[in-house]
């Protein structure tokens, strides 16, 4: 590693300067120009760049003149930041592995064009509407389906759904952008691209189906059944462990690898993606470099999301509590580390045979994933939108557990940790900081309730009908009581 290198002497990323990359850097060597722009992806952020976007960059290493090149779309304000990075940069940046071995940097250039929907919205809608788009990728997050938990329907009276379906030429939202592409390819004789949610959601592809219908059947009854009818939605599970970047992520990729990035992308060794084999216009070779092609994805979604993102859960509320900062501290922690075991060995006989897995050995690796101490994972990233999360990563397993009769001690711990999480204060009375889109209500609530867990319980939104179960709402009363008498410590040793 060239740690000696000052930052300020760092080359500029773009494409003039990847001939003067160091030879620890692997960069592009295909010819971006030749590429096609067959994908656009909207929410270009960390973790698309991490995984889809490199899965394509290996892919055109292997297949030059490609026609499955990325055209990324942000639609939010939030996405300023990453608009002004990828434009100065020829859409390149800088992904870092990093793990206990050493790091290991490449630059990616599977991105050769970015659009920022609130410079052109037209813009957008050109390009989802042009043939050469065959398919959409969304990286949106859970709150981005629009999509009510307790009741699995649209959320039809969302402002921006609202806004959208009253400007269709002028749209702001995700299926705004998507049905108006979708109508002028229609219109005009066009085959539909299909969609490939590539979130956190136990069957993304059947959700997004759902809502943008939904959406398209609101708009226009004629187009609700044209998209019915043609456009397809596979399912996929998506797995890297990606953390937010920050400004000491930027410093050590131009000390490290003499390379100035305005916004490169730092994630863990392990990768996986599995998609469901059902594409309405084609699809790149995604086999050849590593991509689970199958007809089922639904065994491999429930094992990531009871399993990993459970755990996560689980972690970032105990780890909060107990005053700790990184995902690899809390794993320090034989207490923590012991119930995160205890919780995936509960959540085990909820999940169904996945093929090809040894799940023993999954878990095991996921233990060693989180305790990977180079990737510096911060709490509040997996605590972020809980509200959304809870009832995907969580719930569903809780619930098959109690009709199958099996236990679910460390599940009602996760909802419990949780509760008091929401107070706002860890166990020292230091603040913590609530990033959610109901925060404050569930805040609110968490503090006037205390250790009474049915307040929270009772919101239907999240829960159903689980605070009808009076094992379930016994299990994190009692040990939302331990967390608030006992501390997060001290109640995992009477648990």
């Amino acid at each position: 590693m060239n740690s000696n290198i000052s930052t300020e002497s760092a080359i500029k990323l773009n494409e003039a300067s990847l001939s003067r990359l160091g030879n620890n850097v692997r960069v592009p060597n295909y010819d971006r120009h030749q590429i096609t722009n067959g994908i656009v992806h909207i929410g270009v952020g960390g973790f698309h760049r991490a995984h889809q976007a490199l899965y394509l960059d290996n892919y055109f290493h292997q297949n030059p003149a490609s026609e499955w090149g990325i055209c990324g779309v942000g639609l939010l304000e939030f996405d300023k930041r990453m608009r002004d990075a990828l434009n100065s940069q020829d859409c390149l940046y800088t992904l870092v592995e990093k793990s206990p071995s050493g790091d290991r940097a490449r630059v990616i250039g599977a991105i050769t064009k970015y659009l920022f929907a609130p410079d052109n919205r037209q813009a957008v809608i050109d390009t989802l509407a042009d043939p050469k788009c065959r398919i959409v990728t969304l990286t949106i997050t859970e709150g981005g389906y629009y999509y009510i938990e307790g009741s699995g329907e649209f959320d039809t009276n969302h402002p921006t759904i609202q806004y959208d379906l009253q400007h269709p030429n002028e749209p702001i939202g995700v299926y705004g952008f998507l049905t108006a592409a979708l109508d002028r390819r229609r219109q005009q004789g066009i085959a539909p691209f299909t969609v490939l949610s590539c979130d956190n959601l136990q069957g993304n592809g059947n959700i997004a189906r759902k809502m943008l219908t939904a959406f398209a059947q609101m708009q226009n009854p004629e187009l609700g059944r044209w998209v019915a009818e043609n456009v397809a939605f596979p399912n996929c599970m998506v797995d890297r462990i990606t953390p937010a970047t920050t400004p000491a992520d930027i410093k050590m990729v131009a000390e490290q690898f003499n390379i100035d990035d305005a916004f490169p992308v730092v994630a863990e060794p392990f990768l996986q993606w599995v998609v469901e084999d059902n594409f309405s216009a084609g699809r790149p070779d995604w086999e050849s470099v590593g991509v689970q092609m199958t007809s089922d994805v639904h065994p491999y979604e429930m094992m990531k999301i009871r399993l990993l993102n459970a755990s996560h859960l689980l972690i970032g509320y105990l780890g909060s509590l107990a005053g700790y900062t990184y995902v690899h501290e809390v794993m320090a922690d034989p207490l923590i580390r012991q119930a995160v075991d205890n919780l995936m060995a509960e959540v085990t006989p909820t999940l169904q045979p996945v093929p090809g897995i040894d799940l023993d050995n999954y878990k095991k690796t996921l233990i060693e994933r989180f305790a990977n101490p180079k990737i510096r994972d911060q709490l509040p990233r997996l605590c972020l939108n809980s509200s959304a999360k809870m009832p995907k990563f969580v719930l569903g397993s809780v619930r098959d557990a109690l009709h199958q009769g099996e236990a679910i001690n460390y599940m009602s711990l996760t909802v419990a940790a949780w509760f008091r999480y929401l107070n706002g204060l860890d166990d020292q009375g230091n603040a913590i900081a609530i990033d959610d889109p109901i925060g404050g209500t569930l805040t609110q609530l968490a503090r006037t309730s205390g250790s009474d867990a049915k307040p929270l319980l009772n919101l239907t939104e999240i829960f159903g009908d689980l605070s009808q179960s009076p094992l379930f709402v016994d299990a994190v009363t009692n040990h939302l009581r331990r967390l608030y008498e006992f501390g997060a410590k001290e109640t995992l040793v009477k648990t």
